[in-house]
C-alpha cells in the first residue's frame, strides 16, 4: 500500500445491471467480496439499505452481510449503513449481535439517519416521518443493547449482549458530524454522492470530537468512487458509462417512463446531466499512476483517516480490475 493513502474499504451497493436477474448481481457481489478478501489490502466490505430501487440489491443489508461474511474470511463486513428509523434498536441489536457471534471480530453497524427511500416508501416500510427525530436516542440505546448494560430496564439483546459491536455515524451533513463527535464514534462522510458539506463536516466532527470507550481519538471515513484500468482510454470509457448510468437512475426517479441510450444522451445538457456531474464530483478514474494521485488529493481534501470506495465501473470484470489495482497501489 503507498505511504501516501490511508488505509482503503469498500463500498457495495449490490448493483444490478440493466436486465440482469438479482441472483446474479448478487453472485457477482460474493465474487468481489472475495476477491476482495483475497488481495488482503481491504479493511472493511460495507453493503447500504436503500428501498424500492431496482439497480440496488443491498435492501435486506443484515442478510446480505451475513451471506457475504459467510463466503469471507478476514476482511470485516458490515453496514454503511443500516437506516436506524426504519427499524427498532432492539431488532437491529438483535441482527447485529447474531452476525457478531457468528463472525467473531468481524462485523461492523454503520447508521444512518435517512429513510434510504422517498416518502411513499417510507409509509410501505411503516416508518414514521418523524422518526429521524428520535435517531440520537435510537443510537443511545442500541448502544446500551450491544454493551452489558441495556438502557431500558428490563430488555436486553440475546444476541448482542455484550458483543460491543463498533458503530460508526454515517452522513452529509453536519448533523452525523456533530452527533458522531458528541459520542465519540467514527464518522462516514457520504461524498460518493453527496458531495457538498464534505470538508466543512469533518472540520467540525475533529473540533468537537469527544473521546469513549469505542474511540480515544477521531476517524473519518470518507467516499469517493475509483473507476482503474490498466490505462486511461479504458478508465475514461467506463467512467462515462457510470455518468450515463447514473443520468437514468436519476431520470427514472422522476416517471420519465422508459429511458433509451439516445434519450441519455440528450438529458446530459439537462439539469439531470448536472446533477448526476455533482453527485459524481468525487471520482477517481484514471491508469494506476491517475488512480493512486487521485486518491491522494482526496484524502488530503478529506482530511481522511480511511477512505471508502465504491466500484461503479460496469462490468463485472472491470470491477474486479479495479480492485487489483486498488490493492497494488
Amino acid at each position: 500500500m503507498s505511504a501516501q493513502l490511508p488505509p482503503l474499504s469498500l463500498l457495495d451497493l449490490a448493483t444490478v445491471g440493466r436486465g440482469q436477474p438479482i441472483s446474479e448481481a448478487l453472485e457477482q457481489t460474493v465474487t468481489l467480496a472475495q476477491r476482495a478478501d483475497e488481495l488482503g489490502a481491504f479493511e472493511r466490505l460495507w453493503f447500504a439499505e436503500h428501498h424500492n430501487m431496482p439497480r440496488i440489491a443491498s435492501a435486506a443489508t443484515s442478510v446480505l452481510v451475513a451471506h457475504v461474511a459467510a463466503r469471507t474470511e478476514r476482511i470485516r463486513v458490515g453496514s454503511g449503513g443500516v437506516m436506524l428509523p426504519n427499524h427498532s434498536p432492539l431488532v437491529i441489536a438483535e441482527q447485529f449481535g447474531t452476525l457478531a457471534e457468528l463472525h467473531p471480530g468481524r462485523i461492523d453497524l454503520g447508521l444512518g439517519r435517512a429513510p434510504g427511500t422517498d416518502g411513499a416508501t417510507m409509509r410501505a416500510l411503516r416508518t414514521d416521518p418523524g422518526a429521524a427525530e428520535a435517531f440520537p436516542q435510537d443510537v443511545r440505546e442500541l448502544q446500551g443493547y450491544l454493551a452489558e448494560e441495556s438502557l431500558v430496564e428490563g430488555i436486553h439483546a440475546y444476541p448482542g449482549r455484550g458483543t460491543q459491536v463498533p458503530l460508526y455515524i454515517l452522513g452529509s451533513s453536519l448533523f452525523g458530524a456533530q452527533l458522531a463527535a458528541a459520542y465519540g464514534l467514527p464518522y462516514a462522510f457520504a461524498s460518493h454522492f453527496a458531495p457538498d458539506a464534505l470538508e466543512q463536516a469533518v472540520r467540525v466532527y475533529r473540533e468537537r470530537f469527544t473521546p469513549s470507550e469505542q474511540l480515544d481519538r477521531p476517524h473519518v471515513i470518507a467516499a469517493a468512487n475509483v473507476i482503474a484500468a490498466d490505462d486511461s482510454s479504458t478508465a475514461r470509457a467506463a467512467e462515462e458509462k457510470v455518468l450515463h448510468a447514473r443520468v437514468r437512475m436519476l431520470a427514472g426517479r422522476v416517471g420519465s417512463g422508459p429511458i433509451d441510450d439516445d434519450m441519455v444522451v440528450a438529458l446530459l445538457d439537462t439539469a439531470v446531466g448536472a446533477q448526476a456531474r455533482h453527485m459524481l464530483h468525487h471520482t477517481v478514474a484514471g491508469d494506476p499512476a491517475e488512480v493512486a494521485r487521485g486518491l491522494s488529493e482526496f484524502a488530503v481534501l478529506a482530511d481522511a483517516d480511511e477512505l471508502m470506495v465504491t466500484n461503479p465501473a460496469p462490468g463485472l470484470d472491470q470491477r474486479l480490475r479495479t480492485l487489483e489495482i486498488l490493492a497494488a497501489l
